[in-house]
């Protein structure tokens, strides 16, 4: 059975689903994610370091469904989390704490006490403040906290501005000089921590293969003075994540091999195992929000396509200028037309794609937005008291209903009056 989203004659099919029938069934908008393309892309990524010792830690931020979670639990996969929140989720789905990478640049007094009780594999320290608090919280506890420095390499991911984490101005991490500060200082005076590790990521969506292998190069150069001024008995290099995909026609998704070929045979000449952070290339096409047209509106100037999905439920157009393919979920043949396809909520930046070129729906028609699986529905909210979506997984030829679309009571379930 093919798996992922393929057209079938005239209809959008997904893992041999019909995605009619899941939005006829369930209501629209909705997310529908193939449960065959989510295993298939993360054993691309798992599998592409063939002798070497890596842990593939998925980004739990880019999509966090329980269901999704689970599935790739039982395929192996260690986690990535940003938050107490977070590490519940992954808790419960049965993950263990040897399988967690605790990430993020403000963790609390909360959030470290949690980790440290479930036994985190490694706290990703982003600053020396936080080193000097972890310290006193894992010495309050009484254990010994197991952690990683975060570099700041000061590295251009050449991608947008607002995903990019690698340059000096960015708020993540610690420039090179401040590393081997704090690293020494953990040497000497923040006892309650086990330096092991150093982590790097420099941003989301990169589809420049030659940046990663400058990336190893310059990592490693850097491992072997930080070991030599520091003492540290470092055993991991962790490089995040930040693959991209294959957002439009004319991408190709990040092509790993050349950062295979040129991390494998450095970090098996230092003795170091390999940490990875994949989200977006794992979920990002394995994911589709599904609409319905409600209105074409020929305005004086622009043709609009008003559907039921919005902002509220897909807010990366808005924030990162970000492109997204729009389907027919039933193919319709026309003539293809310049229009805006915009949601109901009561903003101008409430759009989807504007100037696109496409066969003009009727109202009525469904309509498939790709490529949204990862910082799609975790980004999603109530503005406009708009009920968040559900979620279906199709895995194994089935759709399963894995998220109810809220209900109004749901949305005001914690207020008062």
């Amino acid at each position: 059975m093919a798996v992922g989203f393929y057209y079938k004659g005239s209809e959008l099919m997904v893992d041999g689903v019909s995605m009619r029938s899941i939005a006829e069934k369930h209501g629209t908008p909705i997310y529908v994610y193939s449960g065959g393309l989510i295993v298939q892309n993360y054993r691309r990524i798992a599998d592409q370091f063939p002798g070497m010792d890596v842990m593939v830690a998925y980004s739990v931020k880019s999509n966090s469904s329980l269901a999704i979670l689970k599935l790739l639990k039982d395929q192996g996969a260690s986690f990535d989390i940003v938050s107490g929140g977070e590490l519940q989720r992954v808790l419960k789905v049965g993950a263990k704490g040897d399988r967690i990478i605790f990430a993020g640049v403000g963790k609390s007094k909360d959030e470290m006490r949690a980790a440290l009780k479930a036994g985190v594999k490694e706290f990703n320290l982003e600053s020396e403040a936080e080193a000097r608090r972890l310290n006193e919280v894992a010495k309050e506890m009484r254990t010994i906290a197991p952690v990683a420095i975060r570099v700041n390499p000061d590295v251009d991911a050449k991608t947008h501005k607002y995903i990019s984490t690698g340059k000096a101005e960015n708020k993540f991490g610690v420039s090179m000089k401040r590393a081997i500060a704090l690293g020494n200082e953990i040497r000497t005076s923040l006892t309650n921590l086990k330096l092991q590790c150093l982590h790097t990521h420099i941003g989301s969506q990169i589809l420049d293969s030659t940046i990663h292998p400058r990336l190893v190069k310059k990592m490693v150069d850097f491992t072997e003075t930080f070991i030599r001024e520091t003492g540290a008995a470092i055993t991991s290099l962790d490089f995040g994540g930040g693959f991209g995909i294959a957002y439009q026609k004319r991408q190709k998704p990040l092509d790993l091999k050349p950062f295979a070929k040129a991390v494998a045979p450095e970090l098996k000449r230092l003795g170091l195992s390999l940490r990875l952070e994949p989200g977006r290339s794992i979920l990002g096409p394995c994911g589709a929000l599904v609409t319905e047209v409600q209105y074409i509106k020929r305005g004086d100037k622009k043709t609009f396509v008003i559907f039921d999905a919005s902002m509220t439920e897909l807010i990366r157009p808005t924030l990162y200028e970000a492109y997204h393919e729009i389907l027919p979920v039933t193919k319709r043949r026309g003539k293809a037309e310049v229009v805006d396809f915009v949601g109901p909520v009561c903003e101008s930046t409430d759009f989807i794609a504007k100037d696109r070129k496409a066969v003009l729906p009727a109202q009525g028609d469904l309509l498939s937005i790709m490529d949204a699986g990862a910082y799609g529905f975790v980004m999603a909210s109530n503005y406009n008291t708009r009920p968040r979506p559900a979620e279906v997984l199709v895995k194994d030829g089935k759709a399963k209903l894995v998220r109810k679309q809220d209900t109004f009571d749901d949305i005001v379930k914690n207020e008062s009056f």
